[in-house]
């Protein structure tokens, strides 16, 4: 596998929530992001997010489109997030898409860990390309 690693610049945008039934509302958000370094690309994810009584426990699942150059590489993929705060701890995972790499990216695989240090986002990026 191959990593890259770099910086991301990301602008949020809220969107209508969806009623989940009982009271219960999903927050609906859309970011737009600029990925700098190895992983030079623009996204748009649609993320919904839900908190509970309990400070510090929510969930949020995402889906986003990247298009740009990995390494050199043009074309566009999807990544699938799935993050969980359980009472302050936070788990995260971002997954290319399966099959879903397009022009020299066809065949991408991977993994994205994101990273927020005072007040910047970070990315490293785990692919490989199959042949």
């Amino acid at each position: 596998m191959a990593q890259v690693k770099g910086e991301f610049d990301v602008k949020r945008t809220p969107e209508g929530g969806f009623d989940l039934g009982g009271g219960s509302v999903t927050g609906h958000f859309r970011f737009d992001k600029q990925f700098h370094g190895a992983l030079d690309a623009s996204s748009i994810v649609h993320m919904l997010a839900v908190g509970t009584a309990v400070e510090g426990s929510a969930a949020y699942v995402a889906i986003e489109r990247i298009s740009g150059t990995l390494d050199g590489l043009s074309g566009s993929f999807l990544t699938q997030h799935n993050g969980t705060l359980d009472r302050g701890a936070p788990t995260l995972s971002v997954t290319v898409v399966p099959d879903s790499g397009t022009d020299d990216l066809q065949g991408l695989s991977g993994r994205m860990t994101i990273d927020i240090v005072e007040g910047k986002h970070f990315y490293s990026f785990d692919y490989e390309i199959a042949e």
